[in-house]
């Protein structure tokens, strides 16, 4: 055990813990169990060990990693008994989906111990409740998506702003966007964190970020979606060759079966895949309004998960319309807000509706939709209800 402090040590000693996102004051950190799933590169780790140093005094504290070595021949509770028995109480337990048996352990002492409060994180690919213990009623689940565009600003220094409502934007944009952009140059930032700015690594280095990125997508899929039943060592190239050939697309309205054969699986299959996909945030689907939500029912639309996956897979040939819808996509969906598709228009969400286009873009397709906005990108303020684009990154 003395092991595992010298490397829980270590690991905070080199923290660098200049930025702090904005999800670590949404957490209510008093709570005895509490799970923070992301995909890989999005900072759990960091934030981990953000929240480690605020507590920390002695022995007290420890952060421990499932894919250790040390759990090979120690049970995780035996781990945390002995951890309790030392004087700890506040244990943080990284990548807790590469331990077996995870759940019901975390479970039991959360049970019969009350005196240790406990912080895992876990791949997005994984899912609680489908454990074979009921871990719902006693974790408190939060998910940490990659940068907004503000907190990119934020994270290079360029713009310290607070978070803004959406509300607010719908209502304010021109006053807003025009206060906003006394202080920086919105347009070739947004370009920048199109491509380089929704993992917090684009800090190491802009020429190997890409590589990093196709990294990610590929441990992803070949080692966190492993540890769902459907998913085989067998089928990973074909999810891969599917997120390829997601990347070159304009913004996609799905033939399955065409699909489906493109990718060498059969149309069940591929439901399937998407599925997965989507809760390992490595895709966004979207559905018709009004349409019934099953897990096999056939996504309407279909993007990636963010605009850097895209650019990392498309290798030069990414849609740049497809990028606009991908981006507002992926930002409203990383403040809660569920997008389906309307008659008119590219997406309804709570009761308006959006039509994404370049700076061009006219109200031709919306002007008889009552509550309907034009999102526009490349321009760095707007009037009435032409709303610019980088604006809707500004939201967490």
């Amino acid at each position: 055990m003395e092991e595992l402090y010298k490397k829980s040590d270590l690991l905070l000693a080199n923290l660098n813990d200049d930025f702090e996102r904005g999800v670590y004051d949404r957490i209510h950190w008093e709570d005895r169990l509490l799970g923070i799933t992301g995909a890989r590169g999005t900072g759990k780790t960091t934030l981990l060990l953000q929240r480690m140093r605020k507590v920390i005094n002695g022995t007290d504290s420890l952060y421990i990693s499932m894919d250790d070595p040390y759990f090979l021949v120690v049970p995780l509770i035996k781990l945390i008994e002995n951890f309790r028995e030392s004087g700890g109480k506040y244990l943080f337990v990284d990548e807790v989906h590469k331990y077996p048996c995870w759940a019901r352990e975390l479970k039991n002492f959360y049970d019969f111990y009350k005196d240790v409060k406990i912080v895992f994180t876990g791949s997005s690919a994984i899912d609680i409740y489908r454990q074979d213990v009921d871990l719902s009623r006693r974790a408190v689940m939060y998910e940490m998506s990659g940068l907004s565009f503000r907190e990119y600003l934020m994270f290079n220094r360029i713009l310290d702003t607070p978070a803004l409502k959406l509300e607010d934007i719908l209502e304010n944009h021109n006053e807003i966007a025009l206060e906003l952009i006394k202080d920086f140059r919105p347009i070739p930032h947004f370009e920048n964190y199109l491509e380089f700015g929704y993992y917090p690594f684009f800090m190491e280095s802009e020429s190997s970020y890409s590589v990093k990125v196709e990294q990610v997508v590929r441990l992803i899929v070949e080692t966190d979606m492993r540890f769902i039943k459907e998913i085989t060592l067998e089928n990973t190239r074909s999810i891969l060759k599917l997120l390829k050939i997601l990347a070159t697309t304009v913004p996609f309205k799905p033939n399955i079966s065409s699909l489906s054969e493109k990718v060498g699986v059969d149309r069940t299959t591929l439901i399937h895949y998407l599925h997965y996909l989507e809760k390992a945030r490595l895709v966004n689907t979207v559905q018709a309004y009004g349409k019934k939500l099953t897990k096999l029912a056939k996504p309407d639309k279909l993007y990636l998960e963010n605009t850097n996956i895209k650019y990392a897979l498309a290798a030069g040939k990414a849609d740049r319309g497809s990028m606009r819808e991908l981006f507002f996509m992926n930002q409203m969906a990383n403040i809660g807000k569920e997008a389906t598709l309307p008659h008119n228009g590219d997406f309804y969400i709570d009761d308006i509706t959006y039509e994404i286009g370049n700076k061009n873009k006219t109200n031709k397709q919306i002007h008889n939709v009552k509550d309907s906005y034009i999102v526009a990108d490349g321009i760095e303020f707007g009037r009435g209800n032409r709303i610019p684009l980088w604006l809707f990154g500004m939201m967490y």
